[in-house]
């Protein structure tokens, strides 16, 4: 849901280069005679487009610009965009492209560029080779003996092997060629080989995987940001590598991002993806990965490509979060009880404080909250749990009488209800103070928060089960 307030991520990386020499990419498609062709770029899981041409009727179509394209994988899309030629554009920026569309792979010839030639070897020696693994793949899920089995397997990782071997040699013997950054892109870190006995075993295991993750990488390499290999590599570290703690998450992004520095391209592509990734987390907590990003880079300027309107949604949602930081102090909400007596969240006497931000209009809310309720008096109720339950209604109309009339027939009496008025929301305006909205970033209803004895936030936007879990979690660990 938060995506909505910034996707910028791909949008203001762009194919252009300081590099005045220009470029001329020469497309002949004898199979054609008309229709527009594009010249594209890998961009993580997208193609963006640097130009287009039209074919003439001898088949050629040129592609030419003042400013170098950026280094990186390049595609040309034929007419209908249902077929599409790869290949590498780096220093050597005149180049010919002849493509036979009946054999892409086995038949397409890039002249005019080294790096191509690597590529094109590559192209066909992984084709060859993964035709060779499909077969065997499929004769060792159709063997009827061990022993045929044995054998597809044997030669399935022949074949696989031959192909890591031919791989290494380009590293190995082309270090400096974009083959190389390409492969290494590409790589799998090795899994360590020692077989964990004890704990420790197993998170020294951990931690060399994660030392070895990047090897072969480096971040001060624009080009390897247009290939399909980078970001999913990028994805996966930081959903399933690298501790999902914030503050092992900021340490990693830092270091990352000081490496880019000198990378301006690379600099711009993960400021951006790390900034979209973490404004919506996976994890509870990891917002403040989002907020860290906003305060050391954002604010400071150091993300000057951005428009006017795309630092305003990062700023309006940095704002909407510093409040409420797993580990930070609960902002005081001030208000009126059912009885419009003044009701205070830190008058709140208990271990854990649970506040409910709900509306009574709200369909999700009329379900949930007797369920709470519920759970509340089951589990809770007798170990020192309370509940700070705030109206938050959708709108301008006045559900207080909705509002007590649900808590009357649901016999909720053992919460403390407060609302605020119209006249205290306009006060707090006036006097150019957040609501509780934007300090508890209250963008739906129900929201739950759970706070310690310190009224410090403990877990924030919980599911019941969340909520119910969390708390025996903490008893759990105060019994040990």
């Amino acid at each position: 849901m938060m995506k909505k307030y910034i996707l910028f991520f791909f949008a203001v990386l762009t194919a252009g280069a300081a590099h005045a020499q220009g470029y001329r990419v020469t497309l002949h498609a004898p199979g054609y005679k008309s229709g527009i062709t594009y010249l594209t770029y890998y961009m993580g899981n997208n193609f963006n487009i640097a130009d287009s041409a039209a074919i003439g009727t001898n088949g050629v179509a040129v592609f030419k610009g003042p400013v170098n394209l950026q280094p990186g994988i390049y595609a040309i899309f034929f007419p209908g965009k249902q077929l599409r030629t790869e290949f590498l554009i780096n220093k050597e920026q005149v180049i010919s492209v002849t493509a036979d569309t009946a054999d892409l792979v086995n038949k397409t010839k890039v002249t005019g560029s080294k790096e191509n030639i690597l590529y094109d070897q590559y192209q066909k020696f992984a084709a060859a080779r993964g035709r060779l693994m499909q077969r065997e793949r499929r004769a060792y899920n159709n063997a009827t003996t061990p022993a045929d089995s044995l054998l597809h397997e044997k030669n399935y990782n022949t074949y696989n092997k031959e192909l890591n071997d031919y791989r290494e040699g380009i590293i190995k013997n082309q270090p400096n060629s974009m083959m190389a950054a390409l492969l290494n892109a590409m790589k799998e870190p090795a899994y360590p080989a020692k077989i964990p006995v004890t704990k420790q075993d197993s998170i020294d295991n951990y931690n060399e995987y994660v030392k070895n993750y990047w090897n072969g990488i480096t971040f001060m390499d624009d080009r390897i940001i247009r290939t399909p290999f980078f970001l999913k590599k990028l994805e996966r570290y930081y959903r399933e590598v690298i501790s999902p703690d914030a503050e092992s998450i900021i340490k990693d992004v830092d270091y990352k991002l000081l490496l880019a520095r000198s990378a301006p391209e690379m600099y711009k592509f993960l400021l951006n993806w790390l900034t979209d990734n973490f404004i919506s987390p996976r994890y509870m907590g990891q917002d403040a990965v989002f907020v860290h990003l906003f305060d050391k880079y954002h604010s400071k300027g150091l993300s000057s490509w951005l428009n006017e309107k795309q630092m305003e949604a990062i700023s309006r949602r940095a704002y909407m979060l510093m409040a409420n930081l797993i580990g930070e102090k609960a902002a005081p909400l001030e208000m009126l009880d059912t009885a419009d007596m003044p009701a205070s969240l830190y008058s709140v006497d208990a271990d854990y404080t649970i506040i409910c931000f709900w509306d009574p209009n709200c369909g999700h809310c009329r379900e949930e909250i007797p369920r709470l309720d519920s759970l509340y008096r089951a589990s809770w109720k007798n170990r020192q749990v309370k509940i700070f339950a705030v109206l938050t209604p959708d709108g301008k109309k006045n559900v207080k009488p909705e509002w007590i009339n649900f808590i009357k027939e649901q016999h909720i009496g053992d919460w403390t209800h407060v609302y605020i008025t119209k006249e205290m929301e306009d006060a707090e305006y006036a006097a150019q103070k957040p609501g509780f909205r934007q300090l508890y970033d209250i963008t739906s209803t129900p929201v739950i928060y759970l706070l310690d004895k310190e009224k410090r936030i403990i877990g924030k936007k919980l599911t019941l089960l969340q909520l119910h879990e969390l708390l025996q979690v903490k008893w759990s660990a105060a019994a040990n």
